[in-house]
């Protein structure tokens, strides 16, 4: 499991798995997914799916209806998923986990499963994972089981926001195959292939330009990039309310920024391929062009602003998962990793948390996982 504590179902949902392709079952307050053992079960499959999606607390115990060996408690055991919600008072489902996300007084947010920083460097048990929630198995490519799983938006968002970790923050198979390397991207590339452009453009835009209008015109670069950042994060990588229905939305989705919610502590995948920043940063550079269209000079010099303060965002970014900061950089740290396992609807930010005080979106702490107002 990636989390802390197992998730909370509420009892429709628990009621809806009641399939031969999923099956779950109840005793007390206890969720179990028997799925694997309808086949195998000695008195037949039709039996269990005769209480799939209901509670077999009785049955256990009638012995003049089916007597049950220990052996079938150890296969309840391994199968348990997670906790049923009290809907009458919120109390506590297990002694442990609370429904509105509370263990041992800790907030675990009940759709991430998580309630700190160090949850998200926990290596995740493959096999469970993979048996408990029937999502993607690490242990295998995910881009094609991606776009040939069949998954539902409503399922395929929810599983991408519950992080995994991958063996010590190794990176998990994407294509498992020569694209493989593409994939990958160390964070010193950013600097190495976008300083040098970045350098060029400066020195092009200087020779129609003062040194004082170079730097305003850079320094706007730089704000631009800030809203830009914020905006970007929010509506294009957090489209999840307005994500199309089906496979090329789902794949396209987790290409981009799922598989960083899902795999959050890669290091290799935490930083923007070059390829795929110029194909999002070439409409920028028209609109530079088109805004400020009296002055070639000073586009370019604004562009490269822009441009640098990208390098910086992806240099921040890579350094808040992976680096011991700074004070400063601390509070950014804790911000944007809350982002990640307790609060993803909120706290879009990554160099600065402004743009999420402006607009309402700033990580609150009290209410995770609901929006800021």
């Amino acid at each position: 499991m990636p989390g802390r504590t197992l998730p909370t179902f509420a009892l429709a949902e628990v009621e809806s798995h009641n399939t031969k392709k999923s099956c779950y079952v109840t005793v007390g307050k206890n969720v179990y997914d028997v799925t694997d053992f309808v086949d195998a079960h000695p008195g037949g499959g039709d039996l269990v799916l005769d209480y799939a999606g209901k509670d077999i607390t009785d049955i256990l115990k009638d012995e003049a209806s089916h007597a049950h060996s220990e052996a079938a408690y150890e296969v309840l055991d391994d199968s348990l998923v997670g906790f049923l919600e009290d809907a009458s008072n919120g109390a506590s489902a297990n002694g442990k986990a609370k429904a509105n996300g509370q263990a041992n007084g800790t907030y675990v947010h009940p759709r991430t499963g998580m309630s700190c920083e160090e949850d998200l460097s926990k290596d995740t048990d493959i096999t469970s994972d993979y048996k408990t929630h029937k999502f993607l198995d690490l242990s295998r490519p995910l881009f094609p089981q991606v776009w040939f799983g069949g998954f539902s938006k409503e399922f395929y968002l929810d599983q991408v926001h519950r992080p995994r970790h991958y063996k010590g923050g190794a990176s998990a198979p994407l294509f498992g195959n020569f694209l493989e390397p593409l994939s990958k991207t160390p964070w010193w590339l950013i600097p190495v292939f976008w300083l040098p452009p970045v350098t060029y453009g400066l020195y092009l835009a200087s020779s129609g330009l003062t040194a004082v209008g170079e730097v305003a015109c850079f320094i706007g670069g730089l704000g631009f990039w800030s809203i830009a950042e914020y905006t970007l994060h929010r509506f294009l990588f957090h489209l999840d309310e307005w994500l199309p229905d089906n496979r090329v939305g789902i794949t396209l989705h987790f290409t981009l920024h799922g598989i960083h919610h899902y795999l959050p502590m890669d290091k290799y995948r935490l930083v923007m391929p070059p390829a795929l920043f110029a194909v999002l940063a070439t409409p920028f550079w028209k609109l530079a062009h088109t805004i400020f269209y009296w002055d070639w000079n000073v586009a370019t010099a604004v562009y490269c602003g822009g441009i640098f303060g990208y390098i910086c965002y992806d240099l921040t970014h890579y350094f808040l998962h992976h680096q011991n900061l700074p004070l400063w950089y601390k509070q950014l740290k804790k911000l944007h990793l809350e982002h990640h396992f307790l609060d993803y609807e909120n706290g879009f930010g990554v160099t600065s948390p402004f743009w999420d005080k402006v607009f309402g979106t700033e990580l609150r702490g009290a209410k995770p996982g609901k929006k800021s107002n």
